[in-house]
């Protein structure tokens, strides 16, 4: 007879280092598992396994320069790991935010036990409007009066929504705009920032760089500032600056630019204190609408499992909650 598995307590998955160190430090229980992908950045198509999913993943972080592919590649194949030993604990209790950043994790999450579930272990969600990387420690320990057992509708929706996300074209995330999603109270405005993020139908700007470029033309040319401003736009903030310099350095290097640097072709991270963005022209014409960008601009970036590319537009109109082919 094989020796019986002593069960742990607690396993705490939650949305980043900064939310694990403060939960510690407020003596919040059991082993903790950071979620660190940013899902609403590059590519995240249909895949067979979470393995082959992480490694398209870990493929497009490194390729940002945002870590090494040893690195990378050993926190996801680590992360994957504690996930599938679920069944050591006696529960495992969900923390997540409001914003976009956490909904799609929280989807990626439920999706995973919905198919993987426990047989031992019992999945309870922690969600509020609360930023958890913030928190002083005893506010984080009266996050767990919000604690709730995960239920089938929230294991069906999320699945459903997850599936949406990952589709080849826009529509079936679209259609979640009409679907009843109380069940997670926070989805229904996720859904709609990730649409937000498609080009408009207007002038061939996200949401995000329209803003960015609308606080430039006020007048504000200093990197950081502009970001903080871009924040506080933000009905649930969920962008990190190292995305928002990857589009700042898309309206530099388009053809026309729609930004001009005083310093250098690329915008360093952190900013250096003489690198300054001033709008052009061509921006104004764009964001009055005169123009298009688009039609000057050769796209390339992925929103889920849908590739934005020239010979694959799909544009939001937000007087129809659509998306539509720009032709």
């Amino acid at each position: 007879m094989g020796k019986t598995l002593k069960m742990r307590n607690y396993l705490n998955i939650t949305n980043g280092d900064c939310a694990v160190e403060l939960m510690k430090k407020a003596g919040i229980p059991g082993d903790f598992l950071p979620w660190r992908d940013v899902l609403h950045d590059g590519p995240v198509p249909e895949c067979r396994s979470l393995e082959e999913l992480s490694a398209i993943r870990s493929k497009f972080i490194v390729d940002r320069g945002w870590g090494t592919f040893e690195n990378i590649t050993g926190l996801f194949r680590e992360r994957n790991a504690v996930l599938r030993s679920s069944e050591q604990y006696e529960k495992v209790i969900l923390w997540f935010e409001h914003d976009l950043y956490d909904q799609l994790q929280l989807l990626q999450i439920l999706d995973w036990y919905h198919q993987n579930r426990p047989r031992k272990s019992t999945l309870s969600l922690i969600c509020t409007d609360h930023y958890l990387g913030t928190l002083p420690p005893q506010e984080m320990t009266n996050l767990l009066r919000y604690q709730e057992p995960v239920t089938e509708k929230q294991f069906n929706l999320s699945s459903k929504a997850w599936s949406a996300f990952r589709a080849a074209t826009p529509d079936k995330w679209c259609t979640l705009l009409t679907t009843d999603t109380t069940a997670l109270p926070f989805l229904d405005a996720a859904i709609r920032r990730v649409l937000e993020e498609y080009p408009s139908c207007n002038n061939g700007l996200s949401r995000t760089a329209h803003q960015a470029l609308t606080i430039i033309a006020q007048g504000e040319t200093r990197p950081g500032k502009i970001f903080k401003r871009y924040q506080e736009s933000e009905e649930s903030r969920f962008l990190g600056d190292s995305s928002f310099w990857v589009i700042l350095n898309e309206l530099l290097n388009s053809s026309p630019p729609l930004l001009t640097l005083s310093e250098g072709k690329n915008l360093s991270l952190p900013s250096k204190p003489n690198q300054k963005l001033t709008i052009t022209p061509k921006a104004r014409a764009v964001l009055a609408g005169e123009k298009n960008w688009l039609e000057t601009t050769l796209i390339d970036r992925w929103l889920g499992g849908v590739h934005l590319t020239p010979n694959n537009i799909w544009c939001w109109h937000a007087e129809s909650n659509s998306c539509r082919r720009p032709y």
